[in-house]
Order: C-alpha cells, then sequence, then structure tokens
C-alpha cells in the first residue's frame, strides 16, 4: 500500500487537475437556485437513474463502510472585524473536498460526509463556495457517494453531524437550518441561538421537512472531566433531543475521530480530560454505561466511527485519513436514499483498524429472526428457546498499517429493557452484562467467516443484545495512553432488540 505521504500528493494532484480545473472554469446554468455556479445541481448529464438519487432500498444491499464526519479547506477561520465576516478557507481543515474523497475511496469507503465547521455566516460560504465543490467533486469521484451538510454548532450542546438526504434542494435545506439554528452563524452573535429550547425548535424544523435530515452527536465526552462526569452534552439532552425527533436525531459516535493523537503525542480522540477507552468514548466502551441506559428505555440509539478528518498526521495534524483507521458500516445498497435509510434504523456495525471486514448479528426465534436495528417478537405459549448467531470476516491481507490484525476474543452483551429512566440524567443500566466470551477456540470456520452460536435460555420481557470483538487480551476496554492506535483494536454491532411476547 502507498504511503499516506506520497497518497496525499497523488490526491493533491488529482485535486488540482486538468479535469478539475476546467471543471471549475466552465460556465455552469444559473438553474432554479438563481446563484451562477450551484445550476451545476441541475445539470447531471440526465441520470436520473444511477444508483444513489434517494430512492431507499434501490439494489442489493451489503455491507458498506462510511464516513460521516469529514473536515475540508472549507473548515476556515472569519475575520469579524469586517461587516459582513471574511472567510478564510484551509486554516483548520486543509484538503480540497475531491481530496477527502479520492483518499476515501483509497481506503475503501462507500460513503462519506462533508462536515465542516460553521462561524459567523457560514451559512452563505456553504450555500456559495463550498457546495459547488462538492458537486465537482461528486463528478469526479462517482464511484463515492458523497452527502451534503455540515458539522452543526448544536444549540447548548457540542458538535454533532447535520446529514442532508440527496436531493436537489438540499443545498437550499442546509442553508435554512444553519442560517435558522446553528449558534454560531449570526453575526452579530445572538445569544437566543444558544439555548435548549433553540434545539428543540431545531429538530421540531428538521423532523417536520418532507426531506428528513440525520443528526449525530460528535464526540459526546470529549469535554467530560471524569468517569461519569459530563461535559457539554449530558444524558438529559440526549433523552430530550431524542423525544423530540426520535426519526432524526439517533446517536453518538461510539469511536471519535483524532485517533491518531497518540503518534504525535497527544491524546486519541483529542479527549484531554477524560481519555477515550480502546479508542470509544466512555459512553459506548462502558457495559452497563450511557449508551446501555439509552438503550434500556427501548431507545433506538445507534452508534458510529469516525475520522473527524482535519490535517493528516505525517502533515502535523492529529487524523488518519477517512477509512484509513475508523469504519462505519452500513447495510445498504449503493444509494444516498439507502444509505441513509440504513443509519436511520441502526443496520450499523464500526471497527477500528480493520480489525475485521465484516460482522452479522442474528437473534432467531420461533416464527423469525432479527439482525442488527431490529426488533424479533416471540410469541405463543409453546417452545420459545431463542439463539444468537454471530458471524464476522477476517481481514484478508493487511491493515491500512501493514499489519494482519487478528480477533483475540468476541463478547456477547445481553441488556434488559427496563423502560423510562426516573433520572433524565440516569447513565447506567445495572442490568446490562456480558453474558459470555469467545474465544478462538469457540468459533467454527464457515467460508471465509467465523461463527458463534449461543443459545438464551429462561429469558423474559423485553430485552436488547449486542456484540464487540478485540485483538486485546482486556476484559473491558482500559482507559487510553500513550499507547500506538494501531495496537488497540474493537469493533461494536448495534443491538438487536428482542420482546418475550
Amino acid at each position: 500500500m502507498m504511503h499516506p505521504a506520497l497518497l496525499l500528493e497523488a490526491a493533491c494532484a488529482g485535486a488540482n487537475s486538468s479535469r478539475l480545473l476546467e471543471a471549475e472554469q466552465a460556465p455552469f446554468p444559473a438553474g432554479p437556485l438563481g446563484l451562477g455556479r450551484l445550476g451545476i445541481a441541475e445539470a447531471r448529464d440526465g441520470k436520473d437513474d444511477e444508483p444513489g438519487n434517494g430512492r431507499p432500498g434501490q439494489g442489493g444491499r451489503s455491507w458498506r463502510a462510511g464516513d460521516h464526519h469529514i473536515h475540508s479547506e472549507y473548515s476556515g477561520d472569519f475575520d469579524t472585524s469586517t461587516n459582513p465576516p471574511t472567510f478564510s478557507k484551509g486554516t483548520d481543515a486543509v484538503y480540497p473536498i475531491v481530496t477527502n474523497a479520492i483518499m476515501a475511496k483509497h481506503f475503501g469507503l462507500k460513503w462519506v460526509m462533508c462536515t465542516d465547521h460553521g462561524g459567523p455566516t457560514h451559512s452563505k460560504v456553504n450555500l456559495e463556495q463550498a457546495y459547488p465543490d462538492l458537486l465537482i467533486s461528486r463528478s469526479l469521484v462517482p464511484d463515492v457517494l458523497q452527502f451534503w451538510g455540515m458539522e452543526f454548532d448544536a444549540p447548548q450542546m457540542d458538535h454533532h453531524t447535520l446529514m442532508i438526504p440527496r436531493h436537489d434542494g438540499e443545498a437550499q435545506q442546509l442553508f435554512a437550518l444553519e442560517s435558522g439554528f446553528s449558534k454560531r452563524d449570526p453575526f452579530p452573535v445572538d445569544p437566543s441561538y444558544d439555548t435548549e429550547a433553540k434545539m428543540i425548535e431545531f429538530l421540531n424544523a428538521a423532523k417536520a421537512m418532507p426531506q428528513k435530515p440525520l443528526v449525530i452527536a460528535h464526540h459526546a465526552a470529549r469535554s467530560a472531566t471524569g468517569l461519569g462526569v459530563y461535559g457539554q452534552d449530558t444524558p438529559r439532552e440526549f433523552r430530550n433531543n431524542h423525544n423530540a425527533a426520535p426519526d432524526v436525531y439517533i446517536g453518538f459516535e461510539g469511536s471519535p475521530g483524532h485517533q491518531a493523537g497518540p503518534l504525535v503525542g497527544g491524546a486519541r480522540g483529542a479527549y484531554g480530560n477524560f481519555h477515550t477507552m480502546g479508542g470509544y468514548d466512555q459512553m459506548t466502551a462502558r457495559v452497563g454505561g450511557l449508551w446501555d441506559s439509552l438503550l434500556g428505555e427501548g431507545r433506538k440509539w445507534w452508534i458510529t466511527a469516525t475520522s473527524d478528518s482535519h490535517v493528516h498526521w505525517t502533515r502535523g495534524g492529529s487524523d488518519f485519513w477517512p477509512g484509513e483507521y475508523s469504519k462505519t458500516y452500513v447495510l445498504a445498497s449503493q444509494d444516498y436514499g439507502d444509505v441513509m435509510d440504513g443509519l436511520r434504523h441502526g443496520r450499523i456495525w464500526v471497527t477500528t483498524g480493520d480489525l475485521i471486514a465484516g460482522l452479522d448479528l442474528v437473534v432467531k426465534g420461533p416464527g423469525g429472526q432479527a439482525a442488527m436495528g431490529e426488533t424479533l417478537d416471540v410469541r405463543g405459549n409453546g417452545k420459545r428457546e431463542i439463539e444468537v448467531e454471530i458471524s464476522f470476516t477476517p481481514l484478508q491481507g493487511p491493515n491500512s498499517n501493514g499489519d494482519i490484525p487478528f480477533v483475540s476474543r468476541v463478547d456477547l452483551i445481553v441488556g434488559q429493557i427496563i423502560g423510562p429512566a426516573a433520572d433524565p440524567n440516569t447513565d447506567t443500566n445495572p442490568t446490562t452484562q456480558v453474558i459470555a466470551r469467545f474465544g478462538p477456540n469457540q468459533w467454527k470456520k464457515s467460508g471465509d467467516r467465523f461463527v458463534v452460536r449461543y443459545p438464551l435460555q429462561n429469558m423474559q420481557g423485553r430485552f436488547y443484545v449486542r456484540v464487540r470483538g478485540t485483538n486485546t487480551s482486556e476484559d473491558e476496554p482500559l482507559v487510553d495512553g500513550a499507547e500506538s492506535p494501531w495496537t488497540d483494536f474493537w469493533f461494536y454491532s448495534n443491538p438487536v432488540f428482542v420482546n418475550m411476547g
């Protein structure tokens, strides 16, 4: 595999190719947007039947790796001494949108999302400058679905993915949401944009849209000062937001970006207070912790893994390229609408270090079965044995560091659904536990996959099942220190829900 520094040179060369220059200089029809170059949204060569134009379920579904948190040169700075503020691109993140797409394709991603930082009047920068470059990138790298959105400055919270569905009005939709609700967008500053009530107003507006966006919390515990001592994002806010728009506000990053921090003397995830645990946020990594508390209420709450790429670690940053280290796999066809449908409904698993290349979790019972994100209803008074089937595919060949990762253990985790928490700041589910651990002697080879089957006996009521795996010998992921991220890998499934009627 080509060294990242050489890949960067190739990607930058691609970004400045004659084809890109020609595309940038070509005249664009005004179109219904009335914004000159933005008319390219209506000039897609008439290929309306191509995969990816927002029709869920089109084509065959498979696990497709992606990343919904990537920064481009449009994460920049604003000079607020002028009115309106003057934007300078490339001062925070440095790569053109097309460079990120080229690198994502190289590292095996099928879908990505541009999520640049906001700022005073940034909604106009997104609309007039960044979006035309996204359209060019889509044309130059058609094999990768490239979503439009931003790293939303959520009122009274830390950053969130705001993912816009693919449609002709996607640019205007983001402009309306960013200009209307992003706490950093008003100029001069407007304190009314930074309240919990404004966040709920935003979610109510988002869920009322014909094309519903997705909202996913970023690095949720990065500002936490200890285990269970939260900062900008709190359990209460997650519950309130999910109550307001459960089909829009769907989860948080289980594994945050900036994972290359230890390679340049920093912390994984840039978690400078309470560190990540095996590369995962404490809200996810702690068995019986906040994630399990939310699942224990029956919430459809999902985790993802992202790069948060700004600047590659070989160039002075603390980041890996999209897909180089972290991947979010979604069961979907190669279609914008179906990828969003998979994210919305929890057909997701995540991994770091390419520890595995495939994962399926299925719960089987009388009359049916359910997979990640789904619910199995077990009815009747007869025999009601259920079985969990875990199957995973090891990586065929080396990962991006040139290593061949080895799964040392897979854990089966079960928690009861105990109903709404009396205290909205509850962050534990005491019923959740690792009920079985499986090593290489317990799984069986089936083609290119390894399979584990485990019966669940005497189960009652409502519960959920999830799995994780690692290349380490740690029973539970330890708090991260200075160790290389290339020595510490974990994968996590999203849950399967079961109702024992």
